[in-house]
């Protein structure tokens, strides 16, 4: 790769301003001052810093988000906040998007990634990659709802869902709730529950696959994937 891509990519300028950075004499390769832009980065080999900073490549970033309410799981709106307007700019400059979304007044779970290859396998119908919700909802979610859900339930369009997992956690007077499905329809938990008569009024998503919300993320805070977390990611693949 190189040098001048390298540096922009990881976020130290444009590529005009990379070049004035190495005119400077700023980096440094392999401990030796180096000037030349097309310089070839070995990124497996090479050290590369910037005055006395060792650059570090990243390809991919992962982040966990607790998103709050009031913004949109998308990269841009003219309007409203984004979830990308939450990011510092070391992050903002990967690129990075939703995988889904959660709705404008939901909380919880939201992982962003510039991975198009994971993104696809955590969204694709055939992974079937469950997802828990935690919910509010007004009228009495008895044992009868627990097996209607267990066989899938019609929502308004017709369309009929797959099983969902639901464990009531509080019955009255307003029902407290957690829903295990591995389908993302629009707006699909709130859905479900109109389809029995009842009504979300508070819904957050705990886990999405293997990870589950960081309980030490306040709303609007994320954190970037360890390791592990990432590996059992890509094991969906």
């Amino acid at each position: 790769m190189r040098l001048d891509k390298l540096l922009s990519n990881m976020g130290y300028g444009s590529r005009k301003e990379v070049r004035q950075l190495l005119k400077k004499g700023a980096v440094r390769v392999n401990t030796e001052t180096v000037k030349d832009a097309a310089l070839h980065i070995d990124i497996d080999k090479d050290e590369v810093t910037i005055l006395g900073e060792k650059v570090v490549y990243k390809e991919f970033i992962y982040l966990m988000m607790n998103k709050p309410q009031g913004v949109l799981s998308a990269t841009e709106d003219l309007r409203d906040p984004t979830v990308i307007d939450l990011l510092d700019a070391e992050f903002r400059h990967f690129e990075p998007f939703p995988v889904g979304r959660l709705d404008k007044d939901t909380e919880g779970f939201l992982l962003l990634t510039n991975d198009g290859k994971l993104a696809h396998n955590l969204l694709s119908p055939k992974k079937g990659v469950p997802k828990t919700y935690f919910a509010h909802v007004e009228g009495i979610v008895t044992e009868e709802d627990v097996e209607r859900f267990e066989e899938g339930v019609i929502l308004d369009d017709g369309y009929e869902t797959k099983p969902g997992r639901l464990a009531i956690l509080k019955s009255a007077p307003v029902s407290e709730i957690e829903l295990t499905i591995t389908e993302g329809k629009y707006h699909q938990v709130k859905r479900m529950f109109e389809a029995v008569g009842k009504k979300v009024v508070y819904l957050k998503r705990l886990s999405m696959g293997p990870l589950t919300l960081d309980e030490g993320l306040g709303l609007g805070a994320y954190r970037e994937l360890t390791v592990e977390e990432i590996a059992l990611l890509e094991e969906l693949a």
